[in-house]
């Protein structure tokens, strides 16, 4: 692993009484990644390094991702450790906020968010511009709040949403707002079985689905910021990072910042400079522990091409794939 992650990793460990394994994905385009189940062997092959512990924590950052790799990943964590937590400096949102509630607890920087859980599905096509065959992305909650509004703003009646509904259906695919439903169904169920798992034996249902309600529904503003105040009002089991322990994994994560260019935004001309070609390889993703490092590179070339007599710049990511650092 990289000599400068290593030391704040093992301070973080110290404090927390645990081992700790990292998991980030990276949020700069094109080399954006996200929560996914190809993590599975990668950690996997950190857990048998480690060895079954009586804690085990999970460093992680993310904007999202697949909703069933969280189950994947929480059950795999779990068969490893007597106790699970989820450390989150800054951002955890949707799958990232799955994966949370999968803990036992939930340790919570100042600056840390969850977020609502509102997975998207696409259209296959855009209906007002279909000739550019490019899919539209529909997401749980717009689809929901337009119902809602036709409802509650347009005061259309009972009796008259069916005309809303058809309406509706004719500018997207119904197998798209069936896709959309079944989205909807499924985070309710991903986020209620993880829910027991973080409440444990004995968990309240009646609180189990308010907080279920919450989080997939109510909350209505995608990547709205459920810090550790929401979080805890919500009833989640969060427990607030202390000041020193705030400080490392603030340290650690402005070290993966840098490594993965988050605030560097890509410029392919700046790259080229004057030159007509450039090979490049970029980090999207790290998974770490104390004993293996993992990230996940994207590799590619960057060329001055002419697109319809003009000229233009290619970029080609040929290769993306997880690497073991030796």
């Amino acid at each position: 692993m990289p000599q400068s992650n290593e030391p704040l990793i093992t301070q973080l460990q110290k404090s927390r009484n645990s081992k700790i394994i990292t998991y980030i994905t990276g949020d700069r385009k094109p080399f954006a990644t996200r929560v996914a189940d190809d993590v599975i062997p990668i950690l996997n092959e950190h857990l048998e390094k480690i060895g079954h512990q009586p804690k085990l924590s999970l460093y992680l950052y993310t904007r999202g991702g697949d909703m069933i790799a969280p189950i994947k990943i929480i059950k795999l964590l779990r068969n490893h450790a007597d106790e699970l937590e989820v450390i989150i400096p800054y951002r955890a949102h949707s799958a990232g906020t799955l994966i949370a509630l999968g803990a036992d607890k939930i340790v919570m920087g100042k600056l840390a968010e969850l977020s609502p859980v509102d997975p998207s599905t696409t259209h296959p096509f855009n209906p007002k511009h279909p000739e550019t065959k490019q899919p539209m992305e529909i997401s749980v909650e717009d689809l929901n709040s337009y119902l809602l509004m036709a409802q509650e703003q347009a005061k259309i009646p009972d009796e008259k949403m069916d005309e809303v509904f058809k309406k509706l259906s004719e500018d997207v695919h119904p197998l798209s707002i069936g896709n959309v439903y079944r989205a909807f169904r499924m985070a309710r169920q991903i986020t209620e079985k993880l829910l027991k798992i973080h409440f444990g034996d004995g968990a309240d249902q009646a609180k189990i689905d308010q907080i279920v309600k919450q989080i997939t529904r109510d909350i209505c503003i995608h990547g709205y910021p459920i810090t550790r105040d929401e979080g805890k009002a919500l009833g989640l089991n969060i427990e607030p990072a202390s000041k020193d322990q705030d400080k490392i994994m603030w340290q650690l994560y402005e070290q993966y910042e840098l490594a993965l260019e988050l605030k560097k935004p890509f410029n392919p001309i700046e790259i080229l400079g004057g030159n007509e070609y450039q090979e490049m390889k970029y980090i999207g993703a790290f998974i770490e522990s104390e004993e293996l490092s993992h990230k996940f590179v994207f590799n590619g070339k960057i060329r001055r091409v002419i697109k319809d007599n003009q000229p233009a710049i290619d970029v080609n990511i040929e290769k993306s794939i997880w690497e073991k650092v030796e």
